[in-house]
């Protein structure tokens, strides 16, 4: 009966014990957390961050379901804005340090619109496990990164990846003037192969500085290597998806944007085929 009596006791010990003790892992995280960072916009707290992504998430579930009975948006000019914004925002990370890792971290944030573009012009396709959780791990781990390792070790990395958006974002900007120009556009698989070099030398990068005894966070180092690890997973299944596996026969139905790449539309004589209004004489209807 005594043992029985000295159990509840015992559990509100253990609670209590674990509470103090994850207050003081938290305040000691942040005590150690970089000073140049602490005013930045964002950096003061990890909310915005999460519900940002949280908000992006939401976007993936529901935006498919608001667009499921309207007609795609036709954004040439806006994707020509945006992929070439991105390409000298990528451009300035790459050629910076210190405070470009912040811009970094924002870009990534910017790039959830990437997806919301898909969605609106009814690309769900495009919006696959791989693209979803590279966008919202990308924004949402990239928060702690600043938070306590803004420089040294983490740059690297931000540098190479801020290369490769240069090429990529040129790659869709361009893409995104129409198909006269997309049968010039025959390096996109060379991308996939960038990424994933890209993907080994960082985990190659980060054995070496765990060899060396580099002084960044060993925790991080490893998270690191396991992240690098799941991305060449995801990046070499679509790969061969995309790349090896032999193509499907056409059905005769063409996507509802068009070529697949960003910001094409359909040609005038596309839309009037596809939306049943060509007569026997060549006439649409009400013409």
């Amino acid at each position: 009966m005594g043992l029985l009596d000295s159990e509840p006791g015992s559990v509100l010990n253990v609670v209590s014990t674990a509470l103090n003790d994850t207050v003081e892992f938290y305040r000691w995280t942040w005590s150690i957390a970089d000073k140049r960072v602490e005013n930045w916009p964002l950096m003061q707290s990890p909310w915005p961050t999460l519900s940002i992504s949280t908000l992006y998430l939401l976007f993936v579930w529901l935006g498919p379901k608001w667009m499921k009975d309207r007609e795609p948006f036709q954004m040439r000019l806006v994707l020509i804005i945006y992929n070439f914004g991105m390409v000298l925002l990528n451009f300035f990370i790459f050629r910076e340090i210190a405070a470009a890792l912040w811009w970094y971290f924002v870009s990534k944030g910017v790039e959830y619109l990437d997806t919301v573009f898909f969605i609106l012009r009814k690309k769900n396709n495009q919006v696959s496990f791989l693209h979803v959780y590279h966008h919202c791990t990308m924004f949402t781990l990239w928060w702690i990164g600043i938070k306590w390792v803004a420089g040294g070790q983490a740059f690297f990395g931000a540098q190479m990846n801020s290369f490769i958006h240069v090429i990529m974002y040129s790659y869709y900007g361009l893409a995104a003037f129409g198909p006269w120009i997309q049968k010039y556009l025959w390096w996109k698989r060379y991308l996939t192969m960038l990424q994933l070099v890209q993907f080994h030398v960082t985990i190659g990068h980060t054995a070496l500085s765990l060899y060396t005894d580099c002084p960044f966070p060993k925790w991080m180092h490893w998270a690191l290597i396991a992240y690098a690890i799941s991305f060449i997973f995801l990046f070499l299944n679509f790969y061969i998806r995309t790349y090896k596996e032999p193509k499907k026969p056409k059905t005769g139905k063409t996507a509802m944007n068009g070529i697949s790449a960003n910001g094409v539309s359909k040609s005038e004589k596309q839309l009037v085929i596809e939306n049943g209004k060509k007569q026997k004489n060549g006439k649409a209807k009400g013409d």
